[in-house]
């Protein structure tokens, strides 16, 4: 079974999904800068993170850049996998019962594998 997109749609998506894989793609690279700089600033300042009120600040913000690189890779991953559903014909058919994901769904969340129903059920 196969979502019957018109070849617009099917333009539509992948563009939409390039443009969330790019844009993840970025936001890690610059997650992952972030965490570099909080490095050197660490080392620039005491290793006593209890008595150190600046230590205590940097390790929260590089555990902050570490979700969310940890958020962005997953979101790579995420539109890579509809993307390759997208050329084998499975994009826009919920994983879990099958049926076809709503288009507006599609459009608000292009790499969801989940119709709404199936969503709801999982809290996702």
């Amino acid at each position: 079974m196969t979502h019957d997109f018109s070849a617009a749609q099917r333009a539509r998506f992948r563009a939409l999904l390039e443009e969330q894989r790019e844009a993840d793609r970025s936001n890690a690279f610059a997650a992952t800068r972030n965490m570099q700089l909080i490095s050197d600033a660490r080392q620039d300042s005491s290793t006593d993170d209890e008595h150190d009120p600046e230590g205590v600040t940097l390790a929260f913000e590089r555990s902050s850049e570490a979700a969310m690189v940890q958020r962005s890779e997953r979101g790579v991953a995420e539109a890579s996998a509809a993307l390759a559903r997208l050329d084998d014909g499975s994009y826009g058919l919920c994983e879990e019962c099958g049926n076809e994901i709503a288009t507006a769904r599609l459009e608000a969340r292009p790499a969801t594998t989940l119709c709404i129903e199936c969503a709801r059920r999982h809290g996702a």
